[in-house]
C-alpha cells in the first residue's frame, strides 16, 4: 500500500523533472524515499534525475537500490544499464539488460537498449582500433579508399542472429501451415455435422466414422458428438496457434532489426 504522503512528494518530484529542474526533483524524491523506503519508483525517479545531470555513477547506485528493493520492476535495469553505459561499462550494461529479459523477454525498450549499447561498444572498439594501427597496414580498396574489417564479436553476433531469424522462420511457417489445417479441420467437422442435421430424425440410414484407416458403424447421435467436439477442439488449437504466431512475427521483426542495427554501425572510411 502507498504512502499518501510519499506519494504527494513523488508527484511534486515529477513536475521539477518535467521542468528538467533536477535538483529540486531529487529533493523531493529523497523526501519520498524517507517517507517510504520501499518504493521502487522513488529510486528509479531518482536514478533518472541524476541520470539528467550526468552523474551516473549516483545514478547507477539508485537504480540498483531500485532493483534491490524490487526486482520484477523493469524500468531499473533501464536505468542501471543506462548509467553503465555511458561509464562506458558496457559488458556490465548488457549483463544487465540480460537479466531484465529474463524477467520480460519480450521488453522492446530493453531490446532497443541493448542493440544501442552493442552499437556503441561496436564503434568505440573500431576507433579504438583505428587508432592503434598505421595508415599504412590498412587494407586499401580501389581507388586507396581504406576499409575497416567487420569487428569479430559483432560478426559473431550477427551471425547468431541470423541463425535465430532462420530458425524462427522454419518455425512461423510451421505454425502457419498447423493454423491451416486446424481451420480446415474444424471447417470439415461443421460441414459434415450440417450435412447430418439435414437427414430426417430417426433415419435408420447405416452411417460410419473414420478411425484411423478404419470405418465403424456408429450411431447418427455418436458421430454428431465427435463433429462438435473436434470442432471445438480445432477452434481452440486456432486460438493457442494464432498467439504463437504473433509472437513468432514479432520476434522475426525483433531480429531482423537487431541484424540491420548491427550492420549499419559498420561502414567503409
Amino acid at each position: 500500500m502507498t504512502n499518501p504522503d510519499a506519494e504527494a512528494k513523488k508527484e511534486l518530484g515529477n513536475k521539477a523533472f518535467a521542468a528538467k529542474n533536477y535538483d529540486e526533483a531529487i529533493k523531493h524524491y529523497t523526501a519520498a524515499i524517507a517517507l517510504d523506503s520501499k518504493n521502487c519508483v522513488y529510486y528509479s525517479n531518482r536514478s533518472a534525475c541524476y541520470g539528467g545531470k550526468k552523474e551516473w555513477a549516483v545514478a547507477a547506485r539508485d537504480a540498483k537500490e531500485c532493483i534491490k528493493v524490487n526486482p520484477s520492476f523493469i524500468k531499473g535495469y533501464y536505468r542501471l544499464a543506462s548509467a553503465q553505459s555511458e561509464q562506458n561499462e558496457f559488458e556490465a550494461a548488457l549483463a544487465t539488460i540480460k537479466q531484465g529479459l529474463a524477467i520480460e523477454s519480450d521488453n522492446p525498450q530493453l531490446q532497443k537498449q541493448m542493440r544501442q549499447i552493442k552499437a556503441k561498444r561496436s564503434s568505440m572498439r573500431r576507433a579504438e582500433n583505428s587508432a592503434n594501427t598505421a595508415p599504412s597496414s590498412r587494407a586499401a580498396m580501389p581507388g586507396g579508399m581504406p576499409y575497416r574489417n567487420l569487428d569479430s564479436s559483432i560478426s559473431k553476433e550477427v551471425n547468431d542472429l541470423q541463425q535465430q531469424l532462420i530458425a524462427t522462420t522454419k518455425e512461423y511457417r510451421m505454425v502457419k501451415a498447423n493454423i491451416m489445417k486446424a481451420q480446415n479441420g474444424k471447417r470439415s467437422n461443421e460441414l459434415t455435422k450440417a450435412e447430418l442435421e439435414k437427414l430426417p430424425q430417426g433415419t435408420d440410414a447405416k452411417m460410419y466414422r473414420s478411425v484411423g484407416k478404419m470405418f465403424m458403424l456408429t450411431s447418427r447421435l455418436d458421430i454428431m458428438t465427435h463433429l462438435e467436439e473436434s470442432a471445438k477442439k480445432e477452434g481452440k488449437e486456432e486460438i493457442s496457434l494464432t498467439a504463437k504466431l504473433d509472437y513468432l512475427e514479432r520476434r522475426m521483426k525483433s531480429q531482423q532489426q537487431n541484424i540491420q542495427e548491427l550492420t549499419k554501425s559498420v561502414s567503409t572510411e
